[in-house]
């Protein structure tokens, strides 16, 4: 068995707990044992039974056990201690917003904090991740797609030993060695704890009297103790008494009992307390609700002001219809990177999504959904080249589900087909900036491969998604599917007459020729798309990276004056605009350079800000390059051994990239030459130790010891100062690794 690291932090992305977690002490710790004996454990019951709420406070208590301790030794069991069970964290997936079954490894490779660049299929990425891991896997959520989960769950089980997946859902996965766990309501104690609580949480001033406490204990007693039919009655507390509140359900249990008393089942139990909210809400709010539920996960106040205002709904009234339904616990806000949201809990939103299609318009919500959606990628394009960069990047991560939704709209709509290549490609900032490749390869696959996807009525929308297609398959390392689709679109631009198309397909051909160590063809596309850029008035991100790949191109062929010179006008202008994503890259180019010279300090203040960028962006490429040059500047300032941890770090970072270094002689120069000189200041078996450590670093610790490493002091290695090396394309032989 491999020997993992004597001491290691638990990790993970479980949410802060934003209401207290009341009572369920028993069923806590019943779950915590099933989890010891199985490795699939399925808490099962009906919607609003808080099933969400307990697998995660279920997971809080896991993570809260997994902190750093000494591995024991030998073979590890099924009752090994949580800290080993759990050592590399435990990892929330929500799945509930998902409805393309392609993209549900990819949910889960998000949710681990999973980056692959490649073209491989993400259920092996995922696969091969998890194979050594030892976590938790929670996922909440997967009705919609039950029998695409138990697939996936029951591959990962097999081949990952370490891993443990506890789901919640409102039926079983029914996969081999699965434990279920039915969850009951909260017994009457618990059950009225929990309405008191909620129903102080929206009135402070709320104190019930022996008299109230008997009406809600009632209450608790007719909605079954459900906790979401409790949440929305606390709501009501607001305005009613406890006593009027029971009247009220009374009469609407009264007629469907028949005045039989007698509890109904749990499932319309649940229904009928979103059903007696509904009616209690006025007709506005009842139409707010209903619109509402056009949205997947979080929105904020501006998307739901224009999708769902209208002549019988003026947009001034919005904010305070969401307020009334937040008030009344039909909407939750949430704080996030993107600002203030809100989110409809999925009982909730399906109540709502019934109503919209009884009365006919979900067909125009949707669309208005879609075209809201149009739009925000629209500007959000146009603000990537602006301050803003940061910010547009959580926006777009924070509305993902949303375009996604949009995107299926598209689809679903032969006719509006071209909406979709048109989404699809301008989100190229968002697939090649925010590490999110394997996701944009998949829709703009979808949008021009979808039948009708070859109508020319549209043309630009067509070429824009091909030149994307053709970036973000160079990107993966898929050479062919790029060129394919880089020449259909310089075709296409050519026939059309369309100069800005034209001039994206030769830049990323030229970027193809740069990664494939053609650097005089490189040079010759890239400075020609150059040239068409500026013909046609167009100066945005991508066509400073031109700039700055053909910076590159020239670096490598040892013209240093004119890559400096293109270089830093780039990052002149990056600095001018608040444009950082390209700036990081010509960073790069200007650290490659300072090295040449001999500037090792220059470097690494380069690319200090370098890693930082693309650390922020989760950008694995410019992160991976960075990385690796810094590893070249640690060893010429003389310290081989920590210049050994940093390549041994970038070895598991470009298995998420594709084939290492792209395969490029230029590109490997520096790892090889790093790799030599440390490797001969060492030895060959203390480099392969100190690599060794760097292979276990977490990239969160590889980058932190990055960002330090110019107030680090370098270890003895019996190494003095090397001289600034010259990195030469005769060093690096493309064959080598």
């Amino acid at each position: 068995m491999r020997q993992r690291p004597l001491r290691r932090t638990a990790r993970g992305n479980l949410p802060s707990e934003l209401s207290g977690f009341i009572g369920r002490g028993a069923e806590l710790a019943e779950l915590g044992g099933l989890l010891e004996v199985s490795r699939l454990v399925t808490v099962t019951g009906v919607g609003g039974v808080g099933k969400s709420r307990l697998v995660l406070a279920a997971a809080r208590s896991a993570a809260e056990e997994s902190r750093e301790a000494p591995e024991a030794q030998g073979v590890r069991g099924a009752h090994a201690p949580a800290e080993e069970r759990y050592c590399d964290g435990v990892w929330l997936a929500e799945l509930a917003c998902v409805r393309d079954p392609a993209l549900l490894e990819l949910t889960l490779s998000e949710a681990l904090g999973l980056t692959d660049h490649t073209t491989r299929p993400p259920r092996a990425v995922l696969a091969e991740h998890l194979a050594d891991k030892r976590l938790l896997l929670v996922l909440d959520g997967f009705e919609q797609l039950v029998d695409e989960t138990a697939a996936l769950v029951r591959e990962l089980l097999l081949r990952s030993p370490g891993l443990r997946v506890l789901a919640a859902g409102r039926r079983p996965l029914e996969v081999a060695g699965e434990r279920t766990f039915p969850l009951a309501p909260p017994v009457p104690e618990e059950a009225l704890a929990l309405l008191e609580a909620r129903a102080s949480a929206a009135d402070p001033a709320f104190a019930p009297t022996a008299a109230d406490r008997a009406a809600l204990a009632e209450v608790c007693a007719r909605l079954d103790g459900i906790p979401l039919a409790l949440e929305l009655a606390a709501g009501r507390l607001r305005t009613l008494s406890p006593a009027q509140v029971l009247a009220r359900l009374e009469d609407r249990f009264g007629l469907l009992t028949g005045g039989v008393r007698g509890g109904l089942p749990r499932h319309r139990t649940l229904r009928t307390a979103i059903g007696w909210s509904h009616e209690l809400c006025t007709p506005a709010e009842r139409l707010l609700w209903a619109r509402l539920s056009v949205f997947a996960g979080q929105f904020d106040l501006e998307a739901a002001e224009y999708v769902c205002a209208g002549p019988d709904m003026p947009v001034e009234g919005v904010l305070d219809l969401v307020g009334e339904l937040l008030a009344q616990s039909l909407l939750v806000r949430e704080e996030t990177a993107a600002g203030v949201r809100f989110r409809m809990l999925e009982t909730v939103r399906l109540y709502g999504a019934g109503w919209l299609e009884s009365l006919g318009d979900a067909v125009r919500l949707r669309r208005r959904h879609r075209d809201w959606y149009m739009g925000l990628a629209t500007w959000c394009e146009l603000d990537w080249f602006s301050p803003r960069q940061h910010e547009v990047a959580a926006l777009v991560e924070a509305e993902l589900p949303n375009l996604r939704l949009a995107l299926e709209c598209c689809l679903d709509e032969p006719d509006e087909l071209h909406l979709g290549q048109y989404l699809a490609g301008t989100l190229w900032f968002y697939w090649a900036g925010c590490g999110r490749l394997t996701e944009g390869r998949h829709w703009l696959d979808r949008t021009l491969d979808h039948p009708g996807g070859q109508v020319t009525e549209y043309e630009s929308s067509r070429l824009k998604a091909l030149w994307v297609l053709g970036y973000v398959a160079a990107l993966q390392g898929d050479a062919t599917a790029s060129m394919c689709a880089l020449y259909e679109c310089r075709d296409g631009a050519a026939r059309s007459g369309n100069r800005v198309a034209a001039a994206y397909a030769v830049h990323r051909l030229g970027c193809l020729a740069l990664l494939s160590d053609d650097m005089a063809r490189a040079r010759e596309l890239l400075g020609e798309a150059l040239e068409q850029y500026r013909a046609a008035g167009e100066l945005n991100s991508n066509v400073l990276m031109c700039q700055v790949e053909l910076g590159m191109a020239l670096a490598f062929l040892g013209d240093l004056p004119g890559a400096l010179a293109l270089c830093g006008e780039v990052r002149e202008i990056c600095e001018e605009r608040g444009e950082r994503w390209t700036k990081a890259y010509a960073l790069y180019v200007l650290a490659y350079a300072a090295l040449e010279a001999g500037g090792t300090r220059e470097a690494r203040r380069l690319l200090t800000e370098c890693v930082e960028i693309n650390h922020a962006f989760n950008d694995l490429v410019g992160l991976v390059l960075a990385l690796e040059l810094l590893a070249l500047v640690t060893v010429a300032e003389g310290d081989p051994a920590e210049a050994a941890v940093l390549q041994g770090a970038a070895e598991p970072m470009w298995g998420g990239v594709g084939l290492q270094l792209f395969g490029s002689g230029y590109f490997n120069a520096p790892r090889l030459m790093c790799r030599e000189r440390a490797g001969e200041a060492l030895g060959a078996e203390r480099y392969a130790a100190f690599a060794a450590e760097g292979r276990e670093l977490g990239r969160e610790s590889l980058v932190v010891r990055a960002l330090r490493g110019a107030a680090r002091v370098p270890r003895p290695a019996g190494l003095g100062g090397v001289p600034g090396p010259r990195v030469s394309r005769s060093t690096a032989p493309a064959d080598q690794p």
